[in-house]
């Protein structure tokens, strides 16, 4: 039985760049042995049912294709039903009771190098935090998203790999998506 997966797309959509249609998008994933494709919002999530074989591929396929297509490089990041419970639920500023309409996470490529970790900046842009938990970076931004000096660029910079990030609603909705698929494969 193939797994669901989130494919998180990174700077799709934003503004006038990078533009994709939701449509465009899933006919990649399908061409690429995806089933079941599903896109959520305009920022590049997809969810979807996959083989292994096909998963274990397809961040590289996807890029190619978009990149064939369409002119853009775009990073894909793949998450499990298994592993988006996981990020929901080690939240560390959840369990602070921060409000979850400050709440981001940057979902990485890869698992950063423990001394990556160590060399970011804790005091780099207060009130902001940011707390990395495995392949995701946590962040609260308690007056906005807009100037904070926890950017991509940043994170990427320092951890050595790629990430994106969603809104915590965004997370969660995605998350909810999942699940539904996940019955509604079951059933």
């Amino acid at each position: 039985m193939p797994t669901t997966y989130l494919a998180l797309l990174r700077g799709i959509n934003l503004g006038p760049k990078n533009k994709i249609s939701m449509g465009d998008l899933a006919e990649v994933f399908a061409e690429t042995g995806c089933q079941g494709v599903r896109t959520y919002i305009q920022s590049g999530n997809v969810i979807f049912e996959a083989s292994p074989e096909v998963s274990v591929r397809l961040p590289e396929l996807v890029t190619k294709e978009i990149e064939k297509r369409f002119g853009y490089k775009v990073p894909v990041m793949l998450r499990t039903t298994r592993e988006m419970r996981q990020v929901i639920r080690e939240n560390p500023f959840l369990e602070e009771g921060a409000a979850e309409d400050v709440l981001h996470v940057m979902f990485l490529a890869d698992l950063p190098q423990p001394g990556a970790v160590k060399s970011l900046d804790p005091d780099r842009s207060p009130p902001n935090r940011f707390n990395v938990r495995g392949s995701e970076v946590y962040l609260l931004f308690p007056e906005g998203f807009a100037r904070t000096k926890l950017t991509g660029s940043y994170f990427d910079s320092k951890l050595g790999t790629i990430g994106t990030v969603r809104s915590w609603r965004t997370v969660t909705k995605l998350l909810e998506l999942m699940e539904e698929r996940g019955k509604a494969l079951k059933a």
